[in-house]
């Protein structure tokens, strides 16, 4: 099987995945990947468990398609992150039910478990609001990442990053994991925050955090 190929297959795993994880439904998310000067997209519309290989979308770097089908709504979102971030090879975009009630209220979730740090900061910040699939939501997704791997878009969903699928897939289910802690704090009172100088040990610490191979 060739590096496109394994790719193709991957990023339809990803997506099932997404799906078994409970933090996407219907034809929803998407994923995408780094390759060959640009990335590879999952399709607009098709339902996960109907996708093909061949369905997947070639989008260059100045955003010309290459597929029979067209890509996902986000495209734009997904390629301006590729672009601009070297260091992402993958891109997830979900709506998962508590981050994005958090989103629909446009808050960021603060260092209330250091956790937080896997999106690299003390917040997991909330991107302003724009029309799905704009150019402008892509903007201000970019903005809001400056720094970070992960954020909220406001009334909409989630963004994650990582060096490859599967990195970008554990950060949406943790950030899930997070947004619910954070929402269950709230019927609370609210929670005490953790300090940036703890948040700033926790950060040196996850650079060696998270999954790796065997």
């Amino acid at each position: 099987m060739t590096e496109e190929a394994a790719l193709r297959a991957q990023l339809i795993q990803t997506c099932l995945d997404m799906d078994e994880a409970g933090i996407n439904q219907g034809t929803a998310g998407n994923a995408s990947a780094r390759f060959g000067g640009g990335m590879l997209i999952t399709p607009t519309g098709v339902p996960y468990r109907d996708m093909q290989p061949e369905d997947m979308v070639f989008v260059h770097a100045d955003g010309r398609t290459e597929g029979r089908l067209e890509p996902s709504s986000e495209w734009r979102c997904h390629l301006g992150i590729i672009n601009t971030r070297p260091e992402v090879g993958a891109v997830i975009h979900a709506h998962p039910v508590y981050a994005t009630a958090i989103a629909i209220m446009e808050y960021e979730i603060p260092a209330a478990h250091y956790m937080v740090g896997v999106g690299g900061g003390n917040t997991i910040r909330c991107a302003r609001y724009a029309t799905y699939g704009t150019a402008e939501l892509a903007e201000n997704a970019l903005e809001a990442l400056e720094g970070r791997t992960a954020c909220l878009l406001a009334h909409h969903g989630v963004v994650t990053t990582g060096p490859d699928l599967g990195r970008a897939l554990w950060l949406a289910v943790e950030l899930e994991t997070l947004a619910k802690q954070y929402y269950l704090t709230l019927t609370m009172g609210g929670p005490p925050i953790i300090d940036d100088a703890e948040i700033e040990r926790v950060l040196e610490k996850f650079k060696t955090y998270g999954p790796r191979e065997r």
